[in-house]
């Protein structure tokens, strides 16, 4: 449906003179006014308990020695100075995957840049190099990186892609109607971005840069090994230094506050409006802008963020594997840890997954107190540190549980905890791309909210919804310090045996299991990328 501007002025009112001004019609989504049903409102709400089982341990750790010693933690001169440094180090890294990833998907989806499916492709492929193997490989290479500057480099070169996709994503499923009035009206093309395609991505970028805020949050490998302290350094100090664990407690709610926060202001910045297409027909695609004189900066741009977020951690591990002479490819412990890694991370991505559809559903099509807390709990134990999240499972199996100890179900709910919002997010927003009016006509039609699921609005938001299980699968793929507390006895993975040798100085030792992690990540992001082209 191509917009008018008649709706803006009276009846008979002459137009005005010279460029007329566009605004987008955005439609409100389906389910504002109406309670989710229970077939979606009954797994939101076991999925959300079990993201804030984090929480129940944190308040009978912060509190055992009452709450003004808590407090005293809190207000430390020392918290302050660890919150300003990690809101810093978060910010930066924040804006710089922003310019990184939407520039990189408008270059790849809407000009005609050569080999744009490739570059697409290829700036998804940092997802693969674990936060503490970039920050490994500019440390080797450039040890004077190490610091703010070089965790807010090795951050933003490996969380990028959290904005890309679901931003390359938003732009293919924008129909051009809108864009091509506001060009019909006066407007630049410049213009026509910023007041028409942006609003259109805000929801996808929004996200992104959320679950990048989280995982900067929640960072330990790369804030560790660059020497650069935030919360998450501090907490795990805090947890090996001594027995009293009240502190580290303390420390990781004021996480638990700043990820509420920061859910909510992603909330806020979303806003309440739809984005589906609504109109007859199918939406065409949109006609490429050609870039003429700038082809080749484009070029370069796309060319210096592929070299230095993919080759160069890639070329420092090559260096390490043909030079180092303490490698040895223990092809058996090798080939062990990497089956143990592909099936913790299956077994993660799908479990995930499955909770986080009907928390994703809600968010995108519903309205309200009850549904905001639903999505905002799932996100609560995503900024929590891995050694965090991991106790406070061991507390509950100790306690309640007791044969899940030390078994596979328990590192599987681990994975659950921490990366459920990476699941929701993918969710949430294909469900918006998603036409709500059909949902709403296969209910006219009598079909039980369970059809309507499992018919019309899974379905339609499957593609989306597979995007945030391959990305689910990767990043289970690389967690380190709840693997390294929660994995069975006597199993390894990739991303422990790489830490082991790392952590004794055997760097090129543990350059083959980063080699295999690596290439192992690579496959479903090579996937995923190609898929979103």
């Amino acid at each position: 449906m191509t917009p008018t501007e008649s709706a803006a002025r009276p009846a008979g009112a002459p137009a005005p003179a010279g460029r007329r001004r566009f605004r987008p019609a955005l439609g409100a989504p389906a389910g504002t006014g109406r309670r989710p049903p229970l077939v979606l409102l009954v797994p939101a709400c076991v999925a959300a308990l079990f993201a804030l089982l984090p929480l129940g341990y944190l308040a009978v750790r912060a509190l055992e020695r009452g709450p003004g010693y808590a407090w005293d933690v809190v207000a430390d001169e020392r918290t302050l100075h660890l919150l300003a440094r990690s809101l810093g180090l978060t910010a930066v890294v924040v804006a710089a995957c922003l310019v990184l990833g939407v520039s990189l998907a408008w270059l790849t989806v809407r000009t005609d840049l050569p080999g744009a499916r490739a570059w697409s492709v290829l700036a998804t492929l940092p997802l693969a190099v674990p936060s503490y193997v970039a920050a490994f490989a500019w440390l080797a290479a450039v040890p004077e990186t190490g610091g703010f500057t070089g965790a807010a480099l090795a951050l933003t070169l490996v969380s990028f892609p959290y904005v890309h996709l679901p931003v390359a994503a938003a732009l293919r499923g924008i129909d051009p109607a809108q864009e091509e009035a506001a060009r019909s009206l006066g407007h630049g093309p410049v213009r026509t971005f910023v007041r028409v395609t942006l609003p259109q991505l805000r929801p996808a970028a929004a996200g992104g840069a959320l679950l990048v805020a989280l995982y900067v949050l929640s960072d330990f490998g790369a804030v560790s090994l660059m020497r650069y302290d935030t919360f998450t350094r501090a907490i795990h100090t805090s947890y090996r230094a001594s027995f009293d664990r009240t502190p580290a407690a303390a420390l990781s709610v004021v996480l638990v506050v700043m990820t509420v926060a920061l859910v909510a202001a992603e909330a806020r910045t979303r806003g309440r409006a739809g984005h589906a297409r609504t109109g007859g027909g199918t939406a065409r695609p949109a006609v490429r802008t050609p870039l003429g004189r700038r082809r080749l900066p484009a070029l370069a741009w796309c060319a210096a963020v592929v070299a230095v977020a993919v080759a160069f951690p890639l070329g420092t591990l090559g260096y390490w594997l043909v030079v180092g002479s303490s490698a040895t490819w223990d092809l058996a412990a090798l080939t062990e840890a990497a089956w143990a890694t592909l099936g913790v991370a299956a077994a993660g991505a799908a479990l995930t997954t499955f909770l986080a559809l009907p928390v994703g559903v809600i968010a995108a099509r519903y309205r309200g107190r009850g549904p905001q807390l639903l999505e905002q709990s799932a996100y609560a134990g995503h900024a929590l540190p891995g050694i965090t999240v991991a106790l406070s499972l061991v507390f509950f199996a100790v306690r309640y549980a007791y044969p899940l100890y030390q078994r596979l179900p328990l590192l599987v709910g681990a994975y659950v905890v921490l990366f459920l919002p990476v699941a929701v997010a993918a969710t949430r927003a294909a469900v918006l791309q998603a036409p709500p009016v059909l949902e709403d006509v296969a209910r006219s039609l009598g079909r039980s909210p369970l059809r309507v699921l499992r018919e019309v609005t899974v379905p339609l938001a499957a593609p989306g919804v597979a995007a945030g299980a391959a990305l689910t699968f990767v990043v289970c793929m690389k967690e380190l310090p709840a693997t390294l507390l929660l994995r069975p006895t006597g199993m390894d993975t990739l991303a422990t045996r790489l830490w082991t040798e790392t952590g004794a100085g055997s760097f090129a030792a543990a350059a083959p299991y980063a080699a295999a992690l690596i290439v192992l990540a690579a496959v479903p992001s090579y996937l995923l990328g190609r898929h979103r082209t």
